[in-house]
């Protein structure tokens, strides 16, 4: 078994790199990826890059070039569902394109026009471990929930609120349901883990660099619970 950990930028797998033994890196389609040990699992870390396209090319290559057979995502989002505040976590029980709009030709927003499925359902058993990860470290500050993405930094009360309304999704990002996607179409396990840096309408007074620090302090507590708990399964 090797799993599969994405973060969207350096700083969200940082640590992770740390604590990586054996670790051997590679260079596949422009990306770097590290291949090592991390709590007894084959791991394949890598950064994904900001965007939709990145991200599923980025999965691809896990995918095809080093078979993992189950992918987790951390990363940073901004908060839809009102009751989130700054730095509660996000764990998706789906993901959905929200900028998938082909509603001038009569399909719904968020649907792929000609594929049977356009929300992505994660992993029960990923969603579960993330769940007790964040339970121990952030208990009463997460929730499961939709995961939106979109190739568009939200920064609008409008928009979020039509988000909220229209998808009824917990967070908006920009790789999620990217990942997802290609997961789903490759039947990989996954789960996408965000940490809330805003409320996605322009109005959080945050240093964002500073910000991404804290949460890829978060991403690896959860990861690691996650791998642990993986292992003590074995």
């Amino acid at each position: 078994m090797t799993i599969g950990i994405i973060g969207a930028m350096d700083e969200e797998i940082a640590l992770l790199l740390k604590a990586v033994s054996d670790m051997e890196e590679e260079v596949q389609v422009g990306n770097r990826y590290y291949k090592g040990l991390l709590h007894g699992h084959r791991v394949v870390i890598c950064k994904s890059g900001v965007g939709k396209v990145n991200a599923a090319i980025t999965t691809q290559v896990l995918i095809d070039r080093y078979q993992v057979t189950q992918l987790l995502f951390t990363g940073v989002a901004g908060a839809v569902n009102p009751n989130l505040n700054i730095g509660d976590i996000v764990i998706s029980n789906a993901c959905i394109q929200h900028d998938m709009d082909v509603t001038a030709l009569g399909f719904k927003l968020g649907e792929i026009p000609y594929q049977a499925c356009s929300t992505f359902a994660a992993d029960a058993q990923l969603i579960e471990l993330a769940e007790r990860a964040c339970a121990i470290h952030f208990e009463g500050r997460y929730m499961t929930g939709i995961v939106l993405s979109g190739d568009q930094f939200i920064a609008s009360r409008d928009k979020v609120r039509a988000l909220y309304e229209d998808f009824e999704g917990a967070c908006t990002e920009m790789e999620g349901a990217a990942v997802a996607q290609a997961c789903m179409l490759n039947d990989v396990p996954f789960v996408i883990i965000r940490s809330m840096s805003d409320k996605a309408d322009g109005s959080a007074h945050v240093n964002f660099a500073e910000f991404t620090v804290t949460a890829s302090e978060h991403s690896f507590k959860i990861i690691e619970s996650i791998l642990r708990e993986l292992q003590a399964a074995k």
